[in-house]
């Protein structure tokens, strides 16, 4: 049994959650706290599996608490975020602290809006329940990290190199660090990378703009029709399938709002499948920690197609399952930790040169 601390200022949404997590069997609910103070005392008297923290709360702002917490008592944690452009800044820096995932509340109509999420909201909070959790001592925020410089690109070389290599990357949960942590360590003539993260569509705008705070690449939110160039990543929008196509010498991607696949759009297996049809040995691909098993066979038709395909191993993930799927699949063939990823694509795609 899953023991669950519901912390929120909100007298509603501490009801409403709870009634809604123990409607799974695996779960219990064995305290609430409206601010993290009565949540501090209840975790050391309760000991809770898991909490649910929000992210604006009186006397102490969530990512303080969150902050404090994955210092002195690492733990799994889901938080409660809102939609609006702060809460969307902040829920990106709660994930950089250490918290596993994070769910959106509704604005309006609070009860039967938070309700419509309960599938989600306990699914979350049970695979937070088995991730690993890392403590952490101040990670630096985006938001505040050196600029980068990013160097100008050249049209004319990228019009003779730019599509000979794409970098193709999907992950879920816990991948917002893992791919800060690939992409900070890419160069900045580095091929062109294209990323699916699992995450809603308000919040991937400002993930790239994150990301390109302290890449040397270059991190933008994809549209349709944008080229894949050296020394640029794109991002999919959330609820947006992303696939890569080629125009002669060139690639770039497509949008669209086709059926999820399995139950996600973007989906790691779209844009894998996309670029083992478009790419072939022209491409590496990368699965990151995540839940399920999305991206597991997109990443077995890329490596039949000829690509180089790489695994994040179990050591370094938060959650194994999306690696594990492509790793069973036979689809793998390099499993390395999250800190080796950017080193081994890169030597990868060397040796294709040769």
């Amino acid at each position: 049994m899953t023991k669950v601390l519901i912390v929120d200022d909100s007298a509603l949404i501490r009801q409403v959650l709870s009634q809604m997590l123990i409607r799974d069997r695996s779960l219990t609910v064995v305290g609430t706290a409206a601010d993290p103070y009565a949540a501090w005392d209840k975790i050391k008297t309760l000991q809770p599996d898991v909490l649910t923290l929000d992210v604006e709360m009186p006397r102490m702002d969530g990512l303080a608490f969150l902050e404090k917490l994955m210092r002195l008592h690492p733990m799994p944690v889901v938080m409660v975020s809102s939609l609006t452009e702060k809460g969307c800044e902040t829920t990106l820096r709660a994930l950089e602290l250490g918290a596993i995932d994070f769910v959106t509340k509704p604005t309006i109509d609070i009860k039967d809006g938070t309700n419509a999420l309960a599938s989600e909201i306990i699914a979350k909070v049970k695979t937070a329940a088995t991730a690993r959790v890392k403590g952490r001592r101040g990670a630096t925020p985006l938001s505040r990290a050196k600029a980068v410089e990013h160097p100008p690109i050249q049209e004319r070389r990228a019009l003779l190199t730019g599509t000979e290599k794409v970098i193709a990357v999907g992950a879920s949960t816990g991948g917002t660090e893992a791919l800060r942590l690939f992409l900070a360590a890419l160069p900045a003539d580095a091929p062109g990378v294209v990323i699916v993260q699992h995450m809603p569509q308000q919040f991937t705008r400002a993930f790239a703009r994150r990301l390109d705070s302290v890449c040397r690449i270059r991190v933008n939110e994809a549209q349709s029709g944008d080229r894949i160039l050296p020394g640029h990543a794109l991002v999919a929008p959330g609820n947006s399938h992303i696939e890569v196509a080629r125009s002669g010498a060139n690639y770039y991607v497509q949008l669209n709002m086709n059926a999820p696949v399995n139950h996600h759009r973007p989906s790691v297996d779209v844009l894998f499948h996309s670029c083992a049809r478009a790419l072939g040995a022209n491409a590496v691909g990368v699965i990151m920690t995540g839940m399920g098993g999305d991206g597991a066979q997109g990443l077995l038709a890329m490596h039949r197609a000829g690509a180089r395909t790489v695994a994040q191993d179990e050591a370094s993930c938060i959650v194994f399952g999306m690696p594990k799927a492509a790793i069973a699949a036979g689809a793998v063939d390099d499993v390395v930790a999250l800190e080796q990823i950017s080193t081994t694509v890169l030597q990868r795609l060397r040796r294709r040169e040769k």
